[in-house]
């Protein structure tokens, strides 16, 4: 083999890389156990006569106290050097919702509300329809919100000038005169500076939650922002700091020299409520201060109008000591406690400290000037000295606002504070009129229009709604992990052994790149940042099945090279090369369907397709190259590896199965198949909430419960019948209700959960709180409203329908041959019906749920180029034939080709069949119903690669060859005696 050098140099490569970044990992499983069994060990020595409840807080309690205390803390020497915890934590493997715990929200940005707000909140009937009609609309349609509502407006308003409705309030941008192409622009524009500013303020407000590893990720295309906050369980709060509208405010500030007098009493006040003892309290020399709280959790103040700096983790917890009466009260009774945002100066290079503000209130709730005097801020550089500033203009109220408060702080800092954070507080040189100011300072031009965006947020109000959350439990979490790694474990040592079994010693190369490709791939992810989730876990276990697939296929040419009476090394080199072309098309078609799926999948699917894609290339790479070079080590030292084994020998020797004979027998069943997949569409299937939106609630009870009373009774709770099934043991149920669903107040999912407890009560022990339910019984919730319900079924119908396409335009550019795309077309067609066929009439069957939801989304998109895994194969030996047996008919080159793949195709199936069997067996709820959609896509996949995609080559296209030209009309014979002499 060419190159070996170079495969070398990066197999030794990825070795390393994969290791290094793996070892993060370890570093933080390690200290987190350790300081587990301290905090274990601390509880029970403090807690000793304490309820179970009231230990797991104080435990959890102190455990994020010793992380916070140890962060920094030097836990591990490795090849760079020293590793703190933080830093470690900061490229450790991120484990996803669904195995660790937390909340998951999709917020959609109402563009409505900045509508109105751009047409001075016109009161015109007609132009609030059009908006009411165009968020109708977008349910089902796959254009952006300003588009429908133009097209809405002038369909109620033939000959509709935009201009007339936005011209007042957006006379910057939008004249009298304006066409409505410019209107449309204009609201456009402003639109995607709302969702930005949205996506911005979102971004602070998670930092609330003090979590380690928080994710934010914005859609603009679909004008939705994805959060995820690992750990976190208060679903109120969630809402509450989530969903309120943004807060821009303009404070005074107090500066140092007007709270000297307090800041002595104020350093002893929180040594001793951060917990030191009063005899080090009193020490205020600058030795005893170095050891005290206070200097553990304050830095200097590097400018007059802070009171120190305190790390980002540090936060939370210096806010409660700050309340502490002891010690607000060495503080003016209307001063309010402010952090600004990480700095990121000279004396802070990392981004870790924010300064904390005392503002100036007034005993006012409101300030003198808030977020809806501003008129407009944009980012510009100063003519004068080139540097970056930000313009504000302020309209006529918020100018006298402005006027007053700066004529009153001239000199002084002024606040920009929103949602109780502080962007900037700036330095007032001169009272301030008419309206239009610079703020100025040292700006990099992103921080400036940063800062321009904040301030417009009270000018436009385009507030973000919760439209699909996910709760998971920390009990669901460790499940689903318990599930995933045995269903990962057992996939491997079953094709492990199962390679040596029937390979014999070149089952060893296989297994090493089986073994390095999840090496690699677990290493890619974890320096990817990517997220592992519970169908990532699946991902991987499919990984092991179609890893090997590759060497399956190569083993199986060798084979047929070496009973054909090639030599050793002539059998090896031509098996690799003759199988390079099907390992490609089979790697393309399965890479093809995943890159659709990571694009249109959300969350832990987009986490699975992620899994996929590495998977595949590194498959390639692994199962290809590392497995040459690896035999090639063998050859040079004059040994040989053995591919067959006992039973290898003996299974599909010889195969001379009639499949073309008894095809229209298989067209028979397909047909009677393809009839039920269609009638499921009319039979109907059970939805997941994803797609029919709805609440879900997964609870689990002490005891098993009867599903027909459970039903009986949060009918009468609900006043409608909930969807309940069994999920994983008679004593846990998930349940689904569509109550309250469409309704907007705040308070809708309080009483939804409150029926819920209602209708339970009786299943529950008696005296069951709301709080203790939602502790120990509901182990998970998924929201998801019928606005965002309808876009995900739309994504994943044109997912599927762009699949189908993509692959059958792929084998006819392949193939060149348009009876190739479209056996493909009726075979892909046949396994997707199949496969709703069984989950339409088998949900009321068997004993798991069989619900249409983006899992099985994804399992239809693994399928489709699964399928296409067998059916190339087929197909290129089918081309390969096609060459060789001149003059035979295509009847006996198909089944030709047919019978000598078929050991390749049953065992490409079987590795995939077996990992997908034991993922499906023990792998846990969560993957339960898309590993049953991929056992059923299996076995039909190759079954239509066999009796469908092949055959139909046979009866299409005339007496034309499959090569493109006339059939000759030379005999069968005469071709069989070249082929034989030929090998």
């Amino acid at each position: 083999m060419q190159l070996k050098g170079l495969v070398r140099f990066f197999t030794i490569l990825l070795i390393l890389y994969s290791i290094y970044e793996l070892s993060f990992t370890w570093v933080v499983r390690s200290h987190e156990k350790k300081m587990e069994a301290k905090a274990q060990a601390w509880t029970n020595l403090n807690f000793k006569n304490a309820d179970k409840e009231t230990k797991e807080q104080a435990q959890a309690h102190r455990y994020k106290r010793l992380l916070d205390s140890t962060k920094n803390v030097t836990v591990h020497y490795g090849p760079t050097g020293a590793i703190s915890y933080q830093k470690a934590k900061e490229n450790e493997l991120n484990l996803g919702l669904d195995l660790q715990g937390g909340i998951n929200v999709t917020l959609e940005v109402e563009l409505a509300g900045l509508l109105r707000s751009m047409a001075n909140n016109s009161k015109d009937p007609l132009f609030l329809q059009a908006l009411a009609n165009a968020e109708t609309a977008k349910a089902n349609s796959n254009a952006d919100y300003v588009s429908l509502f133009r097209k809405e407006y002038e369909r109620l308003v033939p000959n509709a000038k935009l201009a007339s409705l936005f011209a007042v309030a957006g006379q910057d941008k939008i004249k009298p005169g304006s066409t409505n192409d410019q209107v449309e622009s204009a609201i456009r524009a402003e639109a995607n500076s709302a969702f930005d500013r949205t996506f911005q303020v979102l971004h602070t407000r998670i930092d609330q939650f003090g979590v380690a590893q928080p994710s934010i990720n914005p859609d603009r295309d679909r004008g939705i922002i994805t959060v995820e906050l690992p750990g976190v369980q208060d679903q109120e709060r969630v809402r509450r700091i989530l969903q309120s509208s943004a807060n821009l405010q303009f404070w005074e500030v107090y500066e140092g020299a007007e709270l000297n007098a307090g800041m002595q009493n104020f350093a002893s006040a929180f040594n001793l409520v951060a917990g030191a003892d009063s005899a080090a309290a009193k020490d205020t020399t600058a030795k005893g201060l170095a050891n005290q709280p206070i200097a553990k959790y304050f830095r200097g103040a590097p400018y007059p109008n802070v009171i120190g700096m305190v790390n980002v983790t540090d936060t939370e917890y210096v806010r409660s000591v700050m309340e502490n009466p002891a010690v607000r009260n060495n503080f003016p009774a209307d001063a309010r406690f402010a952090y600004g945002m990480p700095d990121k100066g000279a004396n802070n290079k990392s981004g870790d400290f924010v300064a904390l503000y005392v503002l100036k209130t007034g005993g006012r709730e409101k300030a003198k000037l808030e977020g809806e005097g501003v008129e407009e801020a944009r980012a510009d550089f100063n003519q004068m000295n080139g540097k970056t500033e930000v313009l504000l203009r302020m309209n006529p109220a918020g100018a006298r606002a402005w006027a007053d408060l700066t004529r009153a702080n001239v000199k002084r800092s002024i606040a920009i504070v929103l949602d109780n954070v502080v962007y900037s507080a700036p330095t007032v040189n001169e009272a301030i009129e008419g309206g239009n100011s610079s703020i100025s300072g040292s700006f990099s031009l992103q921080e400036a229009q940063d800062l321009a965006n904040m301030l417009k947020v009270g000018k436009t109000p385009a507030p973000a709604k919760i439209v699909a959350e996910q709760v998971v439990g920390p009990t669901l979490g460790k499940d689903a992990i318990k599930g995933g790694m045995l269903a990962f474990g057992l996939s491997f040592v079953v094709i492990f052994l199962l390679m040596l079994v029937y390979y014999n010693t070149s089952g060893w190369v296989a297994n090493i790149a089986l073994i390095l490709n999840l090496l690699f791939t677990i290493g890619i992810l974890t320096g990817l940042g990517a997220t592992l989730t519970a169908p990532g876990i699946a991902g991987l276990v499919l990984t092991i099945g179609m890893a090997v697939d590759t060497n399956v296929i190569i083993y199986e040419r060798i084979k047929e090279e070496l009973t054909r009476g090639k030599n050793y090394q002539a059998a090896v080199a031509e098996g690799y090369r003759r199988s390079l072309p099907p390992v490609l098309d089979a790697h393309v078609t399965t890479l093809l369907t995943a890159i659709i799926l990571f694009s249109f999948g959300l969350g832990p699917v987009k986490g699975f397709a992620t899994t996929q894609i590495i998977g595949i290339l590194l498959s390639l790479f692994c199962g290809i190259l590392v497995s040459r070079w690896v035999s090639d080590l063998f050859t040079t030292r004059k040994r040989h590896l053995e591919y067959f084994t006992g039973v290898s020998k003996r299974v599909f020797k010889h195969a001379a199965f009639k499949f073309i004979e008894y095809r229209k027998v298989a067209y028979a069943i397909s047909f009677v198949v393809l009839a039920l997949g269609v009638a499921s569409i009319f039979n109907g299937f059970d939805e997941g909430v994803e797609f029919k939106g709805g609440r879900s609630y997964i609870v689990r009870f002490d005891k098993p419960v009867n599903v027909d009373e459970v039903r009986d009774d949060l009918k009468a709770a609900f006043g409608e019948n909930p969807v309940i099934k069994t999920i994983g043991a008679d004593n846990q149920l998930d349940i689904t209700t569509s109550y309250l669903i469409t309704d907007t107040r705040n308070t809708a999912d309080s009483l939804v959960e409150g029926k819920l407890l209602a209708g339970l009560s009786k299943h529950l022990p008696a005296g069951t709180t709301f709080q203790q339910f939602d502790k120990q019984n509901k182990l998970g919730m998924t929201k998801v409203l019928p606005t965002i319900s309808d876009d995900l079924k739309s994504g994943a119908l044109q997912a599927t329908i762009f699949s189908i396409i993509i692959i059958c335009l792929y084998i006819f550019i392949r193939f060149r041959d348009w009876r190739y795309s479209m056996g493909t077309i009726v075979a892909l067609l046949h396994d997707v019906l199949v496969t709703l066929a069984v989950f339409s009439f088998l949900r009321n069957v068997v004993p798991f749920p069989l619900e249409i939801d983006q899992h099985f989304i994804a399992a239809v998109l693994t399928v489709i180029g699964f399928s296409m895994n067998d059916t190339v194969i087929v197909f290129d030996r089918i081309r390969e034939y096609t060459r060789q047996m001149v003059g035979a008919p295509k009847e006996v080159v198909i089944n030709k080709a047919i019978n000598d793949t078929l050991s390749r195709t049953i065992m490409t199936s079987l590795t995939v069949f077996l990992t997908i069997l034991i993922l499906f067996l023990v792998g846990g709820e969560v993957t339960r119903g898309f590993a049953f959609a991929m056992l059923i896509g299996v076995i039909t996949g190759t079954y239509s690669s066999i009796f469908v995609a092949a055959p139909i080559l046979v009866d299409m296209g005339g007496k034309r060859s499959l090569g493109g030209d006339a059939e000759p009309v030379a005999s069968a014979e005469p071709a069989k005696k070249k082929e034989l002499a030929k090998h």
